[in-house]
Protein backbone atom coordinates (compact mmCIF):
# COMPACT_ATOMS: atom_id res chain seq x y z
CA UNK A 1 0.00 0.00 0.00
CA UNK A 2 1.15 3.37 -0.69
CA UNK A 3 1.86 6.12 1.92
CA UNK A 4 -0.14 9.17 1.46
CA UNK A 5 2.43 11.56 3.72
CA UNK A 6 4.46 12.10 1.02
CA UNK A 7 3.79 15.71 0.81
CA UNK A 8 4.43 15.84 5.18
CA UNK A 9 7.02 13.47 4.69
CA UNK A 10 10.10 15.32 4.10
CA UNK A 11 12.28 12.36 4.15
CA UNK A 12 10.15 11.03 1.23
CA UNK A 13 10.59 12.00 -2.17
CA UNK A 14 7.63 12.80 -4.73
CA UNK A 15 6.75 10.14 -6.83
CA UNK A 16 8.19 10.97 -10.13
CA UNK A 17 5.98 11.87 -12.54
CA UNK A 18 4.94 10.16 -15.77
CA UNK A 19 3.40 12.24 -18.38
CA UNK A 20 0.17 14.26 -17.31
CA UNK A 21 -1.71 11.77 -15.02
CA UNK A 22 -3.26 14.52 -13.43
CA UNK A 23 -4.26 18.49 -14.67
CA UNK A 24 -2.05 20.34 -16.26
CA UNK A 25 -3.67 23.78 -13.92
CA UNK A 26 -1.65 26.30 -15.45
CA UNK A 27 -1.82 25.45 -19.48
CA UNK A 28 -5.34 25.05 -18.94
CA UNK A 29 -5.48 28.29 -16.83
CA UNK A 30 -4.18 29.91 -20.09
CA UNK A 31 -5.87 28.43 -22.30
CA UNK A 32 -9.18 28.40 -21.25
CA UNK A 33 -9.80 31.13 -19.13
CA UNK A 34 -13.34 31.33 -19.15
CA UNK A 35 -13.70 27.45 -18.29
CA UNK A 36 -11.74 28.12 -15.12
CA UNK A 37 -12.86 31.22 -13.98
CA UNK A 38 -14.72 31.31 -11.02
CA UNK A 39 -16.43 34.43 -11.82
CA UNK A 40 -18.26 32.03 -14.40
CA UNK A 41 -21.92 30.16 -13.39
CA UNK A 42 -21.16 26.49 -13.35
CA UNK A 43 -23.83 25.99 -16.54
CA UNK A 44 -20.93 28.12 -18.42
CA UNK A 45 -17.51 26.75 -16.86
CA UNK A 46 -18.90 23.21 -17.38
CA UNK A 47 -19.30 23.53 -20.88
CA UNK A 48 -16.08 24.68 -21.56
CA UNK A 49 -13.62 23.27 -18.78
CA UNK A 50 -11.35 20.53 -20.23
CA UNK A 51 -11.17 21.38 -23.63
CA UNK A 52 -9.06 23.73 -26.07
CA UNK A 53 -9.93 23.86 -29.30
CA UNK A 54 -6.98 25.38 -30.89
CA UNK A 55 -4.93 21.76 -29.90
CA UNK A 56 -6.86 19.94 -32.20
CA UNK A 57 -7.26 21.77 -35.61
CA UNK A 58 -10.17 23.83 -33.99
CA UNK A 59 -12.68 20.72 -33.05
CA UNK A 60 -14.59 21.52 -30.19
CA UNK A 61 -14.47 18.22 -28.45
CA UNK A 62 -11.24 16.90 -27.27
CA UNK A 63 -11.30 13.91 -30.07
CA UNK A 64 -10.61 10.39 -29.17
CA UNK A 65 -6.42 9.26 -29.09
CA UNK A 66 -6.05 5.97 -28.51
CA UNK A 67 -2.63 4.91 -28.23
CA UNK A 68 -0.19 2.84 -26.14
CA UNK A 69 3.24 2.95 -27.34
CA UNK A 70 4.36 6.53 -27.72
CA UNK A 71 8.12 7.23 -29.65
CA UNK A 72 10.56 9.85 -28.67
CA UNK A 73 12.42 11.58 -31.30
CA UNK A 74 15.67 11.21 -29.47
CA UNK A 75 17.83 8.89 -26.73
CA UNK A 76 18.01 12.08 -24.84
CA UNK A 77 14.35 12.24 -24.58
CA UNK A 78 13.83 8.85 -23.74
CA UNK A 79 16.60 8.74 -21.31
CA UNK A 80 14.73 12.03 -19.40
CA UNK A 81 11.56 9.65 -19.54
CA UNK A 82 13.08 6.89 -17.73
CA UNK A 83 13.87 9.64 -14.89
CA UNK A 84 10.46 11.13 -14.58
CA UNK A 85 12.06 13.89 -16.25
CA UNK A 86 10.38 14.16 -19.92
CA UNK A 87 7.96 16.89 -20.63
CA UNK A 88 5.36 15.08 -21.98
CA UNK A 89 3.68 11.69 -22.44
CA UNK A 90 5.54 8.61 -21.76
CA UNK A 91 2.96 5.46 -22.63
CA UNK A 92 -0.26 5.49 -23.72
CA UNK A 93 -1.52 4.82 -20.08
CA UNK A 94 -0.42 8.25 -18.69
CA UNK A 95 -2.15 10.97 -19.96
CA UNK A 96 -3.65 10.84 -23.62
CA UNK A 97 -5.19 14.12 -23.86
CA UNK A 98 -9.21 12.76 -24.29
CA UNK A 99 -7.96 11.93 -20.57
CA UNK A 100 -6.17 14.43 -19.52
CA UNK A 101 -9.02 16.84 -20.71
CA UNK A 102 -11.55 15.08 -18.47
CA UNK A 103 -9.42 14.96 -15.53
CA UNK A 104 -8.81 18.04 -16.24
CA UNK A 105 -12.28 19.68 -16.09
CA UNK A 106 -13.62 17.66 -13.38
CA UNK A 107 -10.32 19.62 -11.26
CA UNK A 108 -11.69 22.53 -12.23
CA UNK A 109 -15.35 21.93 -11.62
CA UNK A 110 -14.75 20.97 -8.22
CA UNK A 111 -11.82 22.80 -7.13
CA UNK A 112 -9.60 20.35 -6.28
CA UNK A 113 -5.94 20.50 -7.18
CA UNK A 114 -5.95 17.62 -9.63
CA UNK A 115 -7.91 14.51 -10.43
CA UNK A 116 -8.00 10.84 -11.33
CA UNK A 117 -10.17 8.68 -13.69
CA UNK A 118 -10.99 5.25 -13.46
CA UNK A 119 -12.49 2.08 -14.72
CA UNK A 120 -16.01 2.51 -12.74
CA UNK A 121 -17.40 4.43 -9.60
CA UNK A 122 -16.63 1.17 -7.50
CA UNK A 123 -12.75 1.41 -8.20
CA UNK A 124 -12.92 5.37 -7.56
CA UNK A 125 -14.63 4.61 -4.20
CA UNK A 126 -11.72 1.90 -3.05
CA UNK A 127 -8.99 3.45 -4.95
CA UNK A 128 -8.44 6.10 -2.31
CA UNK A 129 -8.38 3.95 0.42
CA UNK A 130 -5.78 1.42 -0.86
CA UNK A 131 -3.69 4.28 -1.70
CA UNK A 132 -3.90 6.22 1.65
CA UNK A 133 -4.64 3.91 4.38
CA UNK A 134 -2.05 1.78 5.26
CA UNK A 135 -1.02 -1.81 7.91
CA UNK A 136 -1.69 -0.52 11.50
CA UNK A 137 -4.18 2.59 10.32
CA UNK A 138 -7.74 3.33 11.19
CA UNK A 139 -10.29 3.84 9.31
CA UNK A 140 -14.12 5.34 10.26
CA UNK A 141 -16.53 5.05 7.83
CA UNK A 142 -20.34 6.36 7.78
CA UNK A 143 -22.72 3.24 8.49
CA UNK A 144 -24.71 4.60 5.12
CA UNK A 145 -22.01 4.20 2.80
CA UNK A 146 -22.39 2.34 -0.22
CA UNK A 147 -22.55 -1.60 0.01
CA UNK A 148 -19.91 -3.06 -2.56
CA UNK A 149 -17.23 0.19 -0.58
CA UNK A 150 -18.59 -1.21 2.78
CA UNK A 151 -17.75 -5.10 1.29
CA UNK A 152 -14.11 -3.50 0.44
CA UNK A 153 -13.15 -2.74 3.76
CA UNK A 154 -14.55 -5.94 5.16
CA UNK A 155 -13.09 -8.17 2.41
CA UNK A 156 -9.46 -6.24 1.65
CA UNK A 157 -8.82 -3.38 4.25
CA UNK A 158 -8.94 -6.19 7.36
CA UNK A 159 -7.19 -8.52 5.29
CA UNK A 160 -4.28 -5.84 4.49
CA UNK A 161 -4.12 -4.76 8.54
CA UNK A 162 -6.48 -1.65 8.24
CA UNK A 163 -9.15 -1.04 11.03
CA UNK A 164 -12.65 -0.57 10.24
CA UNK A 165 -15.19 1.29 12.54
CA UNK A 166 -18.54 2.56 11.18
CA UNK A 167 -19.90 5.44 12.59
CA UNK A 168 -23.40 6.80 12.66
CA UNK A 169 -23.56 9.38 9.88
CA UNK A 170 -25.39 11.86 11.86
CA UNK A 171 -23.06 12.14 13.90
CA UNK A 172 -21.05 15.58 13.15
CA UNK A 173 -18.58 17.25 15.35
CA UNK A 174 -19.36 13.80 17.71
CA UNK A 175 -16.98 11.71 15.79
CA UNK A 176 -14.23 12.96 17.84
CA UNK A 177 -14.79 10.32 20.38
CA UNK A 178 -14.49 7.41 17.82
CA UNK A 179 -11.08 9.14 16.62
CA UNK A 180 -8.03 6.94 17.79
CA UNK A 181 -4.76 7.90 17.77
CA UNK A 182 -3.74 6.03 14.42
CA UNK A 183 -7.29 6.97 12.58
CA UNK A 184 -5.95 8.33 9.03
CA UNK A 185 -9.13 8.31 7.58
CA UNK A 186 -12.95 9.07 8.05
CA UNK A 187 -14.71 8.22 4.64
CA UNK A 188 -18.29 10.39 4.58
CA UNK A 189 -21.09 10.13 1.70
CA UNK A 190 -23.57 12.50 1.97
CA UNK A 191 -26.59 11.55 1.34
CA UNK A 192 -25.58 8.37 2.35
CA UNK A 193 -26.50 5.12 0.24
CA UNK A 194 -30.38 4.22 -0.06
CA UNK A 195 -31.43 6.34 3.16
CA UNK A 196 -30.27 9.56 2.08
CA UNK A 197 -28.91 11.12 5.53
CA UNK A 198 -26.92 14.61 5.09
CA UNK A 199 -23.66 14.82 7.00
CA UNK A 200 -22.09 17.97 8.58
CA UNK A 201 -19.19 17.64 6.55
CA UNK A 202 -17.70 21.04 8.05
CA UNK A 203 -17.91 19.34 11.71
CA UNK A 204 -16.72 16.29 10.65
CA UNK A 205 -13.86 17.38 8.91
CA UNK A 206 -12.67 20.05 11.90
CA UNK A 207 -12.07 17.25 14.01
CA UNK A 208 -10.78 15.18 11.31
CA UNK A 209 -7.83 17.63 10.57
CA UNK A 210 -7.04 18.80 14.06
CA UNK A 211 -6.54 14.78 14.56
CA UNK A 212 -4.48 14.72 11.55
CA UNK A 213 -6.83 12.58 9.65
CA UNK A 214 -8.02 12.92 5.85
CA UNK A 215 -11.55 13.16 5.11
CA UNK A 216 -12.94 11.02 1.95
CA UNK A 217 -16.53 11.55 0.28
CA UNK A 218 -18.23 9.51 -1.69
CA UNK A 219 -20.18 13.37 -3.75
CA UNK A 220 -21.63 10.88 -6.92
CA UNK A 221 -25.51 12.16 -5.93
CA UNK A 222 -24.53 15.68 -5.78
CA UNK A 223 -21.51 15.73 -8.65
CA UNK A 224 -19.08 18.52 -8.61
CA UNK A 225 -21.61 20.88 -9.57
CA UNK A 226 -24.24 20.37 -6.33
CA UNK A 227 -21.49 20.42 -3.54
CA UNK A 228 -18.02 21.99 -3.52
CA UNK A 229 -16.52 19.52 -1.52
CA UNK A 230 -13.09 20.72 -0.81
CA UNK A 231 -14.67 24.31 0.59
CA UNK A 232 -16.31 21.85 3.65
CA UNK A 233 -13.26 20.55 4.36
CA UNK A 234 -12.98 17.51 2.40
CA UNK A 235 -9.65 16.24 0.99
CA UNK A 236 -10.68 13.66 -1.76
CA UNK A 237 -13.59 13.64 -3.54
CA UNK A 238 -14.97 10.51 -5.57
CA UNK A 239 -17.79 10.22 -7.97
CA UNK A 240 -19.19 6.95 -9.64
CA UNK A 241 -18.98 8.97 -13.23
CA UNK A 242 -21.52 6.28 -14.80
CA UNK A 243 -23.92 7.88 -13.24
CA UNK A 244 -24.87 11.94 -13.90
CA UNK A 245 -21.48 12.70 -15.47
CA UNK A 246 -21.96 10.19 -18.38
CA UNK A 247 -25.79 10.95 -18.23
CA UNK A 248 -26.88 8.13 -20.52
CA UNK A 249 -26.27 4.86 -19.27
CA UNK A 250 -24.09 3.88 -21.53
CA UNK A 251 -19.89 4.12 -19.92
CA UNK A 252 -18.61 2.56 -16.64
CA UNK A 253 -16.32 5.28 -15.43
CA UNK A 254 -15.13 6.56 -12.23
CA UNK A 255 -13.78 9.86 -10.99
CA UNK A 256 -11.19 11.09 -7.98
CA UNK A 257 -10.40 14.39 -7.34
CA UNK A 258 -8.04 15.44 -4.58
CA UNK A 259 -6.03 18.00 -2.94
CA UNK A 260 -2.31 18.63 -3.03
CA UNK A 261 -2.34 16.89 0.49
CA UNK A 262 -3.37 13.55 -0.96
CA UNK A 263 -2.70 13.91 -4.80
CA UNK A 264 1.03 12.88 -4.43
CA UNK A 265 0.20 9.03 -3.18
CA UNK A 266 -2.92 9.01 -5.23
CA UNK A 267 -0.83 9.58 -8.06
CA UNK A 268 1.67 7.17 -7.45
CA UNK A 269 -0.75 4.59 -7.38
CA UNK A 270 -2.82 5.16 -10.08
CA UNK A 271 0.66 4.70 -12.05
CA UNK A 272 1.77 1.40 -10.39
CA UNK A 273 -1.79 -0.07 -10.94
CA UNK A 274 -2.24 0.95 -14.49
CA UNK A 275 -5.61 1.48 -13.65
CA UNK A 276 -6.69 3.98 -16.71
CA UNK A 277 -10.13 3.69 -18.31
CA UNK A 278 -9.98 3.82 -22.30
CA UNK A 279 -9.97 6.97 -24.04
CA UNK A 280 -13.27 6.14 -25.93
CA UNK A 281 -15.43 5.88 -22.24
CA UNK A 282 -13.47 9.06 -21.15
CA UNK A 283 -14.88 10.76 -24.59
CA UNK A 284 -18.33 10.10 -23.61
CA UNK A 285 -18.26 11.67 -20.12
CA UNK A 286 -16.83 14.41 -21.48
CA UNK A 287 -19.66 14.73 -24.09
CA UNK A 288 -21.66 14.10 -20.71
CA UNK A 289 -20.22 16.71 -18.57
CA UNK A 290 -21.52 18.81 -21.55
CA UNK A 291 -25.03 18.87 -20.69
CA UNK A 292 -24.54 18.25 -16.68
CA UNK A 293 -25.61 21.58 -15.88
CA UNK A 294 -28.94 21.31 -17.86
CA UNK A 295 -29.82 17.67 -16.85
CA UNK A 296 -29.58 17.74 -13.69
CA UNK A 297 -32.01 21.20 -13.26
CA UNK A 298 -34.96 18.96 -15.15
CA UNK A 299 -33.61 16.03 -12.71
CA UNK A 300 -34.05 18.22 -9.72
CA UNK A 301 -37.29 19.68 -10.67
CA UNK A 302 -38.68 16.78 -11.91
CA UNK A 303 -37.75 14.82 -8.66
CA UNK A 304 -39.09 17.62 -5.82
CA UNK A 305 -42.53 17.45 -8.12
CA UNK A 306 -42.56 13.36 -7.83
CA UNK A 307 -41.30 13.59 -4.08
CA UNK A 308 -43.93 16.23 -3.05
CA UNK A 309 -46.60 14.01 -4.97
CA UNK A 310 -45.70 10.94 -3.17
CA UNK A 311 -45.39 12.79 0.44
CA UNK A 312 -49.10 13.78 0.07
CA UNK A 313 -50.13 10.10 -0.50
CA UNK A 314 -51.91 7.91 1.84
CA UNK A 315 -49.64 4.85 0.83
CA UNK A 316 -46.57 7.00 1.39
CA UNK A 317 -44.91 6.50 4.86
CA UNK A 318 -41.84 8.87 4.49
CA UNK A 319 -40.13 10.66 1.53
CA UNK A 320 -36.25 10.67 1.88
CA UNK A 321 -35.02 13.43 -0.62
CA UNK A 322 -33.00 16.30 1.33
CA UNK A 323 -33.89 18.85 -0.84
CA UNK A 324 -37.71 18.45 -0.01
CA UNK A 325 -38.48 20.79 2.37
CA UNK A 326 -39.58 18.68 5.75
CA UNK A 327 -37.69 15.60 4.65
CA UNK A 328 -34.95 14.93 7.05
CA UNK A 329 -31.29 16.72 6.41
CA UNK A 330 -32.82 19.41 4.24
CA UNK A 331 -31.38 21.95 6.96
CA UNK A 332 -28.42 20.86 6.53
CA UNK A 333 -29.15 19.96 2.38
CA UNK A 334 -29.84 23.80 1.98
CA UNK A 335 -26.64 25.29 4.09
CA UNK A 336 -24.35 22.88 1.66
CA UNK A 337 -25.44 22.08 -1.45
CA UNK A 338 -26.27 23.90 -4.04
CA UNK A 339 -28.92 21.59 -6.21
CA UNK A 340 -30.06 18.09 -5.64
CA UNK A 341 -30.21 15.10 -8.11
CA UNK A 342 -33.23 12.99 -9.21
CA UNK A 343 -32.19 10.36 -6.45
CA UNK A 344 -33.91 9.75 -3.35
CA UNK A 345 -35.84 6.85 -1.41
CA UNK A 346 -39.39 6.27 0.04
CA UNK A 347 -40.75 4.24 3.23
CA UNK A 348 -44.19 2.46 1.93
CA UNK A 349 -46.64 2.11 4.71
CA UNK A 350 -46.57 -1.81 5.78
CA UNK A 351 -47.48 -4.03 2.41
CA UNK A 352 -46.47 -7.99 2.01
CA UNK A 353 -43.83 -8.50 -0.50
CA UNK A 354 -46.45 -9.49 -3.11
CA UNK A 355 -48.14 -5.80 -3.00
CA UNK A 356 -44.87 -4.56 -3.44
CA UNK A 357 -44.35 -6.92 -6.61
CA UNK A 358 -47.80 -5.87 -8.20
CA UNK A 359 -46.89 -2.51 -8.20
CA UNK A 360 -43.10 -2.55 -8.96
CA UNK A 361 -43.88 -5.40 -11.64
CA UNK A 362 -46.34 -3.37 -13.56
CA UNK A 363 -44.39 -0.43 -13.71
CA UNK A 364 -44.40 1.22 -16.99
CA UNK A 365 -42.27 4.02 -17.65
CA UNK A 366 -39.69 2.84 -13.82
CA UNK A 367 -37.60 0.53 -14.51
CA UNK A 368 -35.94 -1.65 -12.17
CA UNK A 369 -31.92 -1.78 -12.39
CA UNK A 370 -29.13 -1.54 -10.55
CA UNK A 371 -27.92 2.02 -11.43
CA UNK A 372 -28.94 5.78 -11.62
CA UNK A 373 -28.09 9.07 -13.03
CA UNK A 374 -28.89 8.20 -17.10
CA UNK A 375 -31.96 9.78 -18.71
CA UNK A 376 -33.99 6.93 -17.48
CA UNK A 377 -36.53 6.39 -14.66
CA UNK A 378 -35.85 3.98 -12.30
CA UNK A 379 -37.28 2.21 -9.00
CA UNK A 380 -36.15 -0.80 -7.36
CA UNK A 381 -36.64 -2.38 -3.96
CA UNK A 382 -34.02 -1.75 -1.10
CA UNK A 383 -33.00 -3.15 2.47
CA UNK A 384 -30.88 -0.84 4.49
CA UNK A 385 -30.98 -2.79 7.44
CA UNK A 386 -29.27 -5.30 5.68
CA UNK A 387 -25.77 -3.76 5.80
CA UNK A 388 -25.89 -1.47 8.79
CA UNK A 389 -23.74 -2.33 12.12
CA UNK A 390 -23.09 0.95 13.88
CA UNK A 391 -26.67 2.14 13.59
CA UNK A 392 -30.31 0.26 13.76
CA UNK A 393 -32.73 1.12 10.40
CA UNK A 394 -36.05 0.96 11.31
CA UNK A 395 -39.06 1.95 8.91
CA UNK A 396 -42.78 1.48 8.79
CA UNK A 397 -42.64 -0.22 6.03
CA UNK A 398 -40.61 -1.63 2.49
CA UNK A 399 -38.44 1.15 1.45
CA UNK A 400 -37.98 1.69 -2.56
CA UNK A 401 -35.37 3.90 -4.00
CA UNK A 402 -36.70 6.06 -7.28
CA UNK A 403 -34.79 7.84 -10.02
CA UNK A 404 -37.06 9.88 -11.82
CA UNK A 405 -35.43 10.45 -15.25
CA UNK A 406 -35.80 13.07 -18.04
CA UNK A 407 -39.10 11.61 -18.94
CA UNK A 408 -42.61 14.13 -18.09
CA UNK A 409 -43.24 14.53 -14.70
CA UNK A 410 -46.73 14.36 -14.90
CA UNK A 411 -46.32 10.94 -17.15
CA UNK A 412 -44.09 9.11 -14.19
CA UNK A 413 -46.92 10.78 -11.65
CA UNK A 414 -49.32 8.59 -13.35
CA UNK A 415 -47.30 5.38 -13.53
CA UNK A 416 -46.81 5.91 -9.86
CA UNK A 417 -50.04 6.51 -9.22
CA UNK A 418 -51.28 3.40 -11.10
CA UNK A 419 -48.30 1.30 -9.40
CA UNK A 420 -49.59 2.30 -5.61
CA UNK A 421 -53.33 1.45 -6.85
CA UNK A 422 -52.09 -2.20 -7.56
CA UNK A 423 -50.19 -1.99 -4.34
CA UNK A 424 -53.26 -1.37 -2.37
CA UNK A 425 -55.47 -3.95 -4.48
Amino acid sequence: MTDSASTNDPGRPEPPPTGEPAPRAAQAQEAAPSGRDARFAAATRVVHVGREPRRFLGAVNTPVFRASTILFSTLDDLERASRGAYDGITYGLHGLPTIADLQDALAALEGGDGALVLPSGLTATTFPLLALANPGDHVLVADSVYGPTRRFCEHHLRRLGVAVDYYDPLIGAGIERLMKPNTRIVFTESPGSLTFEVQDLPAIAAVAHARGAIVILDNTWATPLGLKSFELGVDVSVHAATKYIGGHSDVLLGAVVANARTLPALKMLWTDLGVTPSPDDCFLALRGLRTLAVRLERHQSSALRVAAWLAARPEIAEVLYPALPGARGHPLWKRDFTLACGLFGVILKPAGRERVAAMLDGMRLFGMGWSWGGFESLIIPTWPERTRSATTWSAAGPCLRLHVGLEDPDDLIADLADGLRRLGA
